[in-house]
């Protein structure tokens, strides 16, 4: 988002809708009361968290997506959805960050694992870009939807080198999408599955998790924790340093390991397959998802943060147990981390993630040298992390577009295959080094 093209205060009304908060209150309380449902499946057993029936719920209602339901919440109002999204990430992200301090020591000790993991995301390309070209036949365009996740930093990277209307542009774009639609989701059914196969240390798997999106690490890392919930501590700390050490390293790692591999691959590749034209043509569109939208001055991010927080208090509360008064003061101190990591953002001349610095100033308050860790950590420890995110999911269902979706259908099941193949690779690529090394 730019700086200078800042949302009208008198669009602060609609930022703050109480239909909008309300809907989202309502589906998550719903969907904590449903709680956790596990399902054997022969190989493992598939998690379903309730962040996934908060995904479809509010997906359901989103009139972009069924129509009728513009009678519940009009286009208009759903929009402002997307700019809760990011925010009703960072509490979840601080309250991971708190929980690396009391595990500093052990997360050193695998501090060679933490910071060569990333490399097995090449992983993605072994596993995805195959399928890509010889299956789908697509052309360089796979190259861009193969080489990472797809988050705003690649996407960057990708817009750079290759510009967005090229290619691989329209590429990394397709996975963009299909990130944004249900990668948390995917995240949070695969890392269960593989969990409950007992076949990698948890730390492993935790640390494959850190992805650079919150809200994929903290789905993925959900789902850990509920599949060995007497590792929930460890499961959080390494998720939660991993994502961190991914912000500083993951931009590196895909200039001069990721990208060059996957020009390398994709011309191996190419010479076995059949002389077609790519599936996907230029006229996708898929650059119009990076359509800037105006940004939110200081008043208003923290006037709907506040609000969010509330949200989140009263998910806590269904989903946890604990009333809201008493979880109020660990609230707070999340929404200074927050506070702490947005204004950060907004003065320092770096180009680093607000919930980088939101990761830093947690992890910070949580170690055992800060004078106040003890308070830090008795308070926080009345927020679960599942609850956190809940309300997260809700959101993103309603925020869903009406050019996101238009995308999706033009895309077709076929860049679908391909961004689950590339999240799988990349979470067994990592967690296979991972594994390695610790």
């Amino acid at each position: 988002m730019t700086k200078n093209n800042v949302l009208s205060p008198k669009m602060t009304r609609y930022l703050l809708n109480w239909k909008l908060h309300l809907l989202v209150v309502i589906v998550t309380l719903i969907s904590e009361w449903v709680g956790i449902i596990k399902i054997p499946i022969g190989i493992g057993t598939l998690v379903l968290l309730p962040l996934l029936y908060a995904f479809i719920i509010s997906l359901l209602l989103n009139a972009n997506v069924i129509p009728a339901m513009k009678a519940v919440m009009s286009k208009d109002q759903a929009k402002y959805a997307s700019y809760a999204i990011l925010l009703s990430v960072m509490p979840f992200i601080a309250k991971f960050g708190v929980g690396v301090g009391p595990n500093i020591n052990e997360i050193i000790a695998a501090g060679p694992a933490l910071l060569l993991q990333e490399i097995g995301n090449v992983a993605t390309v072994l596993i995805a870009l195959p399928v890509a070209v010889l299956v789908f036949g697509m052309g360089r365009e796979a190259i861009g939807a193969t080489h990472s996740v797809a988050r705003e930093p690649n996407v960057a990277l990708i817009a750079d080198k290759y510009g967005l209307q090229s290619p691989e542009g329209i590429g990394v774009m397709g996975v963009y999408v299909m990130g944004t639609l249900f990668g948390a989701i995917y995240f949070s059914l695969m890392a269960g599955v593989i969990a409950s196969m007992n076949i990698m240390d948890i730390r492993a798997l935790a640390m494959a998790c850190g992805v650079g999106s919150g809200s994929m690490m903290g789905a993925c890392s959900a789902a850990l924790a509920e599949s060995v919930p007497n590792q929930t501590d460890t499961i959080t700390a390494f998720a939660a340093t991993s994502n961190l050490l991914t912000y500083a390293t993951g931009l590196f790692i895909s200039i001069f390991v990721a990208l060059p591999v996957t020009e390398f691959m994709y011309k191996m590749v190419n010479k076995f397959r059949s002389k077609q034209s790519s599936e996907i043509k230029k006229d996708t569109g898929f650059d119009a998802v990076m359509e800037e939208h105006p940004s939110l001055s200081m008043t208003q991010t923290f006037s709907l943060l506040g609000l969010i927080c509330v949200v989140l208090l009263l998910s806590n509360w269904v989903g946890e147990g604990v009333y809201p008064i008493v979880a109020l003061p660990g609230m707070l101190i999340l929404f200074a981390c927050c506070a702490v990591g947005i204004l950060f953002k907004r003065w320092v001349p770096v180009n680093i993630p607000a919930i980088a610095w939101i990761s830093v100033a947690a992890i910070l308050i949580s170690l055992p040298q800060f004078p106040l860790s003890a308070y830090v950590l008795e308070q926080t420890g009345n927020l679960g992390v599942l609850q956190l995110l809940t309300p997260v999911l809700a959101y993103a269902g309603l925020a869903i577009s009406q050019v996101e979706v238009d995308l999706f259908k033009k895309s077709g099941f076929k860049i679908a295959i391909v961004a689950i193949l590339t999240f799988t690779g990349t979470f067994i690529g990592s967690a296979i080094v991972a594994q390695v090394m610790l």
